[in-house]
């Protein structure tokens, strides 16, 4: 959730926020009422427990004859405490429920609007150009036994595939290479679970307006990740950090699940928009201050890896409405793919501030002298390597023979190999 200092205090700056993003400023005033009606409902529970409190003692004290009747009005008390504390419990759920409409506020300089409303940032390279007729990732996936789509889709459905032979082994490599370098800037890496308890899910903002792309075990209650961000967010949930040393960085490697709901018609061929994928992602503890320093450091890591591996991109910062209720700043990196004429994403880094560590309750101590206070920490995440990096790199270094010369930052994961040739 958002300080609910700030909504108190500044309503007009929350109020911008949500309008960039395209919501509501009626939300603000909500939660603000719902937020008064709470801290009334507490006023009054506690004024009637004090009140109690003070009754007992009395009826403790007081004449055997005057028991009766000051029992009688205990009773009366206390049936007054207990609505008073329902009314509490009502008032707290609507306040929670009014205060998670409210997304992260936008960083000053992010631009409003949707999707089509992003700042381009800067370009690198020039986009790949070919003296014969290029294929598509899938093509050539084919002709290289890298990709088999038919029978991911006869195994678990559509949208699902199998990597096989060079693909499988580029996926590896990229992965590690993704490592190699997040260890080399101190991250420390992590396996971790890919099914979280709904608290982590709703904590770190999934549940709200992407609920729609999470897979949900109904049985056991539990969610599958579409992203180690989840479970990075909730390894540190209801902890007090010490970050005297420095940021806490992890890179974390899993399978991931989306639903894709919504996109039915939208990038169907191929890798590009699939249920299951392998993913490196960087997630950063940090101290307020320091955030936004980190968030370009993210993006200058993503950069390298794509400089190095020879793609042609363009970063973006991603318009108010197209954040995700947790991100306060996103900068995308898209890549060109030869055969769509178009930039595509590959990756991501958000600054979410506070707004997840809020709601899964992960502070530090600020450095003031004489003060032991705890305040939340600032919490950031991007993406190192995934699957769908594989389209841009067999769609740029393809050659008119169906064969795919291997980035040379990739090779030595792949036991020097240079050129994936075809196999059919």
């Amino acid at each position: 959730m958002i300080d609910l200092a700030l909504l108190r205090d500044d309503p007009a700056l929350v109020k911008r926020s949500q309008e960039a993003r395209g919501e509501s400023a009626d939300t603000v005033d909500a939660a603000i009422e719902a937020d008064r009606s709470r801290r009334a409902a507490i006023t009054a529970f506690e004024e009637l427990r004090a009140a109690q409190n003070a009754h007992g003692k009395t009826v403790a004290k007081a004449p055997k004859e005057e028991k009766a009747a000051l029992v009688a009005e205990a009773k009366i008390l206390s049936e007054q405490v207990k609505a008073a504390q329902q009314a509490v419990v009502a008032a707290e759920e609507a306040a929670s429920a009014a205060l998670g409409k409210i997304e992260n506020i936008v960083i000053d300089g992010v631009p409003a609007g949707g999707e089509e409303d992003f700042v381009l940032v800067r370009t690198h390279g020039e986009p790949a150009t070919f003296d014969f007729e290029p294929l598509d990732h899938l093509a050539l996936g084919e002709k290289l036994g890298a990709i088999d789509m038919e029978r991911g889709a006869k195994v678990s459905g559509a949208r699902f595939s199998f990597l096989t032979g060079i693909g499988a082994r580029l996926e590896l490599a990229l992965m590690n290479l993704g490592l190699e370098r997040a260890l080399a800037a101190g991250f420390i890496p992590v396996i971790p679970p890919t099914l979280v308890r709904p608290e982590v899910m709703r904590g770190t903002g999934f549940l709200g307006q992407h609920a729609d792309e999470v897979y949900h075990l109904d049985e056991d209650d539990l969610y599958l990740v579409g992203t180690s961000e989840v479970p990075l967010a909730g390894y540190h949930m209801d902890e007090i950090l010490d970050l005297t040393a420095g940021a806490k960085r992890y890179a974390g490697w899993s399978t991931c699940y989306r639903r894709e709901a919504g996109s039915h018609g939208k990038d169907t061929r191929g890798i590009i928009r699939t249920h299951q994928f392998n993913k490196l992602e960087m997630f950063v503890y940090t101290t307020p201050e320091d955030a936004e320093a980190e968030h370009l450091r993210l993006v200058e890591m993503q950069e390298r890896m794509l400089q190095d591996l020879g793609l042609a991109y363009r970063v973006i910062d991603v318009a108010a409405g197209d954040l995700g209720s947790s991100a306060a700043r996103k900068y995308d990196v898209e890549a060109w793919v030869p055969t769509q004429g178009a930039y595509r994403e590959l990756t991501s880094t958000s600054n979410c501030t506070t707004y997840q560590a809020r709601r899964l309750d992960i502070r530090y101590r600020p450095n003031v002298e004489g003060s032991t206070r705890t305040a939340p920490v600032a919490t950031l995440n991007g993406t190192l390597a995934t699957t769908r990096w594989i389209v841009a790199l067999l769609e740029t270094h393809q050659r008119a023979d169906g064969s795919v010369v291997i980035p040379e930052v990739l090779r030595p994961y792949l036991g020097g190999l240079e050129v994936a040739e075809p196999i059919a």
